[in-house]
């Protein structure tokens, strides 16, 4: 029995929706809005069926970046001829459109390949290496606009696993970066450019902020207090800048060993929850005092109940994250526990991951072991509606868009679809 038919005996998903709704891309490795939630109306529910379709199977080689899907075009990173390469696809088939030979490779002990997931506004698509080579693609010809080098235009530390190296300098530039209208935010790095704006259509600095180290993080540009910002997780900890000229508006010290921040900035009314495996899960309100922001913590969890490298996502009031290897919901407002579950993951809880994607009043979870799990966005309680094996072990965000999932793990990209 080949592999085809052995997924197709397993059970997996499809999804019982109008054909209207499968409409949005998924641009970012945590979707449209960069937060992990479905497109409103994108899909009502998801209901776990047998012997779903597969359209297609790619074979993959190392790398951890997660695709990325723009308007039926599928983009994703591996290691191809000791490269860093990055491939434009079909989604529909599959088919070769272009690639980017993007840098030589980072290695250390969690292997070697690129680990940043492309980003694109359907115009441009901006690919990022581990050792901070930026580029920025024309999507549909893959043809090179600009390009940037964080350590040679921005004086960045590239050093890799050795000795003291923290954050990116230590295990590579990771932190997607933003696309903000005309503009790219870009977790650079270097002293004086630890934040930088460029121009979108031709790589030119707008402005340069700050002298953070990157993390692995992803920039945020949200509102707070009415003031429009780019909020990072950066090796210093959290840091707001005036979303127009970079100005420092507030800062919140948080260390940890080797600058290990990983989870993206979670965006709850005026707070920022962010976390790590040492300093715990904090959420930090942002309120303004005169003609100034003050950043101060509202609440704050022990290390138990802090995400690793798993970021969690904001459904109404609740954030449904991964610590250790319990799936938690807890009160975003409050920092109260709903509820806990076990059993999501198998992995050892210092390299457990899950991904999570939030529909309308349901949770999707993909576990690093290749499990699709489903359930109720319920703080009441854990209440599953499905779990089925779509793929093998993995560290990558699925995607999706137009009614067609794609995951990826170790060796393969797989598409399935849900409409059939």
């Amino acid at each position: 029995m080949n592999q085809t038919s052995r997924l197709s005996l397993i059970a997996i998903f499809f999804l019982s929706v109008s054909v209207d709704s499968f409409s949005a891309d998924w641009p970012h490795q945590r979707g449209p809005q960069q937060n992990g939630i479905m497109s409103p109306g994108s899909i009502d529910s998801l209901h776990l069926k047998d012997e779903p379709e597969i359209l297609w199977k790619e074979a993959v080689a190392d790398g951890y970046a997660a695709p990325i899907i723009v308007k039926d075009i599928v983009i994703y990173g591996d290691l191809q001829r000791g490269k860093e390469t990055y491939t434009a696809i079909k989604l529909g088939d599959a088919k070769p459109l272009w690639k980017d030979v993007l840098d030589s490779p980072h290695k250390d002990g969690f292997g070697t390949g690129p680990r940043c997931a492309p980003v694109s506004d359907g115009e441009i698509v901006l690919l990022q290496s581990c050792k901070g080579e930026l580029h920025c693609l024309d999507l549909l010809s893959g043809d090179l606009q600009w390009s940037k080098n964080y350590t040679k235009d921005f004086g960045s530390l590239y050093i890799g696993e050795k000795g003291n190296a923290l954050g990116a300098s230590r295990h590579g530039y990771t932190a997607s970066p933003f696309i903000d209208g005309d503009h790219v935010i870009a977790l650079a790095g270097g002293k004086g450019a630890g934040i930088v704006c460029l121009n979108k259509n031709n790589g030119k600095v707008i402005w340069k902020s700050q002298d953070d180290q990157a993390a692995f993080s992803p920039p945020i540009v949200t509102t707070l207090a009415g003031i429009k910002q780019v909020v990072c997780f950066t090796v210093k900890g959290l840091v707001g800048v005036d979303r127009a000229d970079g100005k420092l508006l507030w800062r919140v010290p948080l260390s940890t060993s080797y600058g290990r921040h990983v989870v993206a900035p979670t965006i709850y009314n005026d707070m920022v929850i962010v976390g790590s495996h040492e300093v715990g899960l904090i959420a930090v309100k942002v309120t303004a005092k005169g003609k100034e922001l003050i950043a101060e913590e509202s609440w704050k969890l022990g290390k138990e109940m802090a995400p690793n490298f798993a970021s969690p996502i904001c459904m109404g009031d609740n954030l449904y994250l991964l610590a250790k290897k319990q799936v938690l919901c807890i009160d975003a407002k409050t920092g109260k526990l709903a509820w806990s579950k076990d059993g999501n993951v198998k992995t050892s809880a210092g390299q457990a991951f899950a991904a999570f994607v939030g529909l309308k009043d349901q949770v999707m979870m993909l576990n690093d072991m290749g499990e699709l799990i489903l359930f109720e966005a319920d703080p009441g309680s854990y209440k599953e509606t499905g779990r089925v094996q779509v793929c093998g072990k993995n560290w990558c965000h699925p995607a999706y868009s137009n009614g067609k999932l794609l995951i990826r793990d170790s060796r393969k990209l797989i598409c399935l679809d849900l409409k059939s």
